[in-house]
């Protein structure tokens, strides 16, 4: 797949540099070796973000980000755990932050990798500003945000990574930030039935100005995930093959 993508793969890979630019530098422990190498494949595996349509059921790796997310599957790292994240105004970026230092700094476990199986509401979060914008996605927060901050970079991940005890630092609450939990390795999973399912309740309000078609609609909502995300052909059905290769279930 990674060739037949031709111009999407490699502005895919364009955005995933410029969006690596603008982040900063990694925040993955030192020594995390095998963290590392996955980090920088994760960065050149091809994410196809120039669909017209897509239909209820994925049926063919090419209409998901299948050798990003085969490479995720395959991490050969431990330990290594999947969050089920549905609620975006849940603590759901905390948790995962705390699960990190622990294994990282208490357990010393530097090639700990978390992944956040995200659907839900949590699943509004991957999508650009652009989107939120055009579809009002605040709207449908229960008035918990106006935009999408959680993939700001807040002042905290300028703290360096030496000083991890810092209660204001990278890797305190105040540092709760998709973008930086990228930075430290861990890895959004999206979700296809959640876009197409919140597609249709994007119709069910008529909130459609473009006059798209259901799969036209939800092929836009997938164009526009922000950098980083492996798509996924839908996260319950992918949480199962993820515990089968070793990852540890955990409710976000």
């Amino acid at each position: 797949m990674g060739l037949s993508i031709g111009a999407a793969g490699l502005a895919g890979v364009a955005a995933r540099a410029a969006h690596a630019d603008e982040a900063g530098a990694s925040l993955e422990p030192q020594g995390a070796a095998t963290l590392a190498a996955l980090t920088a494949q994760l960065a050149t595996a091809p994410r196809r973000r120039d669909f017209k349509t897509v239909p209820m059921i994925l049926t063919s790796p090419d209409q998901w980000d299948s050798e990003a997310l085969n490479a995720v599957i395959a991490y050969a790292g431990k330990p290594k755990q999947v969050w089920d994240n549905t609620v975006i105004e849940s603590p759901w970026l905390n948790l995962m932050r705390n699960a990190l230092n622990a294994q990282i700094y208490s357990w010393k476990n530097p090639d700990f990798l978390a992944v956040s199986a995200t659907h839900g509401t949590a699943h509004l979060a991957l999508y650009d500003q652009a989107i939120w914008e055009k579809y009002d996605l605040a709207s449908f927060t229960k008035g918990k945000f106006t935009k999408n901050t959680l993939v700001d970079v807040p002042a905290a991940a300028s703290v360096s990574a030496a000083d991890f005890n810092n209660a204001a630092g990278a890797f305190s609450p105040a540092d709760n930030s998709i973008t930086v939990l990228q930075r430290r390795g861990v890895v959004f999973v999206g979700c296809h039935n959640a876009i197409w399912e919140f597609t249709a309740a994007l119709l069910k309000k008529g909130a459609n100005p473009d006059k798209l078609s259901h799969e036209a609609l939800a092929a836009e909502l997938t164009n526009h995930l922000i950098p980083g995300v492996v798509l996924s052909p839908g996260v319950v059905g992918t949480i199962p093959q993820l515990q089968m290769a070793g990852f540890h279930y955990t409710a976000g």
